[in-house]
């Protein structure tokens, strides 16, 4: 017999495999177009008679990646209004189990919580309760619009969290033990949701995977980013305006808009986007996001909440070796490329190349601006809570691809496949290669695991000594790893 759960919306069926239950395309929200485009999320739909969660619903409006990056992290297309929606697998529907709650990554612009990579089984079957979000991207979700609630996606997560606090004990969940995760821009996310006002009492503990709390636009430059989205389409920067536009002309647009910063990436033009690359991040508006998630952060927001915070040790292949960016890379262009963010590129490269001596130009940008971009945020974040004697656990994933000739090495996104011990899926053979190390995940995944149902991962939190759990074919814990390229970013990052 196929399950089914009862909730305020209605009844749903779902399936049952391998002693697992996944409850699929449940709407948390209205579809958010008509009367509802541009607004805040609305009441979720009801239905009478039993409702279809046997399929992944609609995805959100999104551009597909750029090659070669989309042949790396594929992602599905599902057509269809009704975007904010939620998955759902659990091992039971009676009890109260430990939450997780994941929110995708792909640079407020792509992914959706229907890639394959985040599919829920083994966190089921090892008695979590996993759920998987989609959240309004892009111009939909983040372009700063006056009369609009800033930072749509955003809302759109708490509107997601509010439903799993309000319905997940139906499906076995307890919904006084939900952890928040999430993967680049999802870790960004949870990290501002830490920060968050309205977040506040919808979870306890958070992982953030390759991203952190700096990651978030001014006002006066998500202003520069919506009038000129308005000058390339030819409307007015209202709602009126946007909501004018046929979606996949929007969508082209804002891959204009973004290509073109990225092509002449000038801070007096663009602000933090011209390093952050990011044109649709979240926006400091002083309601939804108050200040930067960091500095809220360090003031003390989120004390009671258990974190678990990294990286991976090789972040920025993924974005300059598959498509052999890496290569052109001189000293000339490293230089620049530091000074840009504010080093002082001779110190900088001094560094880096008496740890990595044998390092090209390509690869000393690779390490430092992953450093500047992805590490030394998560650093500031596990630093400001251990100021507050807040519990927090730091990891750095260092187990090296073999794929394009071993140089895409512990890139970014490669960790995942482990978290959810998904190492059997096809769609992640192309970043991880045939044959990763199935016990890798084995640990990883179980210390996941154990800190969803604990808030301990099972190494010593972070403090003064700088611990850090190191995971990789031999795992080991260490400290302060890496000391004087930390060091250097001081005053900087």
């Amino acid at each position: 017999m196929d399950p089914i759960v009862s909730i305020a919306q209605g009844s749903l069926r779902g399936v049952e495999k391998d002693g697992v239950l996944s409850f699929k395309g449940v709407p948390y929200a209205a579809a958010p177009f008509g009367e509802h485009r541009f607004a805040a999320p609305a009441a979720s739909p009801t239905w009478d008679g039993v409702r279809d969660a046997t399929e992944f619903g609609p995805t959100a409006p999104k551009p597909p990646y750029p090659a070669p990056i989309d042949l790396l992290l594929p992602e599905p297309v599902i057509g269809g209004e009704e975007c904010l929606n939620l998955n759902v697998w659990t091992p039971d529907l009676a009890g109260a189990r430990p939450v997780l709650v994941w929110i995708h990554g792909g640079a407020f612009v792509n992914g959706s919580g229907a890639v394959s990579a985040y599919d829920g089984t083994r966190f089921a079957r090892d008695g979590v309760v996993c759920v998987t979000i989609n959240y309004r991207l892009g111009v939909d979700g983040f372009l700063l619009i006056d009369a609009a609630p800033a930072n749509r996606g955003l809302l759109d997560q708490v509107a997601a969290l509010e439903w799993v606090r309000d319905n997940i004990a139906r499906f076995g969940g307890d919904p006084a033990a939900v952890t928040i995760a999430g993967e680049s821009a999802g870790a960004m996310s949870v990290t501002t949701l830490l920060s968050m006002p309205a977040a506040t009492g919808l979870f306890g503990r958070v992982i953030a995977q390759s991203g952190a709390g700096h990651h978030v636009l001014s006002p006066p430059t998500a202003a520069k980013v919506t009038s000129a989205l308005a000058r390339r389409l030819g409307v007015e920067a209202t709602v009126e305006g946007f909501a004018s536009v046929p979606i996949g002309n929007l969508i082209g647009a804002q891959e204009g808009l973004s290509a073109a910063i990225a092509a002449a990436p000038d801070p007096a033009a663009w602000g933090e986007i011209a390093t952050h690359r990011m044109a649709f991040e979240p926006t400091v508006d002083g309601t939804v996001v108050p200040a930067r998630p960091i500095d809220r952060v360090t003031a003390g927001a989120g004390t009671d909440v258990d974190v678990l915070v990294g990286t991976n040790s090789d972040e920025n292949a993924l974005f300059l070796v598959p498509a052999g960016l890496i290569d052109y890379v001189d000293e000339n262009l490293l230089a620049m490329a530091l000074a840009s963010v504010g080093a002082d590129p001779t110190a900088v490269i001094a560094t880096y190349r008496a740890a990595r001596p044998v390092a090209t130009s390509g690869e000393l940008l690779q390490a430092a601006l992953g450093d500047w971009f992805f590490t030394i945020p998560a650093v500031r974040i596990a630093e400001a809570r251990s100021a507050h004697g807040a519990s927090t656990y730091v990891y750095e994933f260092a187990w090296r691809s073999p794929q394009f000739d071993g140089r895409l090495g512990a890139c970014h996104a490669l960790e995942i496949g482990f978290v959810f011990d998904n190492l059997d899926d096809p769609a992640g053979e192309p970043l991880a290669g045939s044959a990763p190390p199935q016990s890798l995940a084995d640990e990883m995944h179980a210390a996941w695991v154990a800190f969803v149902a604990s808030g301990d991962p099972g190494w010593d939190a972070y403090g003064p000594r700088r611990t850090v759990r190191r995971f990789d074919v031999t795992s080991q814990t260490v400290t302060d790893p890496d000391r004087e390229l930390r060091e250097i970013w001081d005053g900087v990052r």
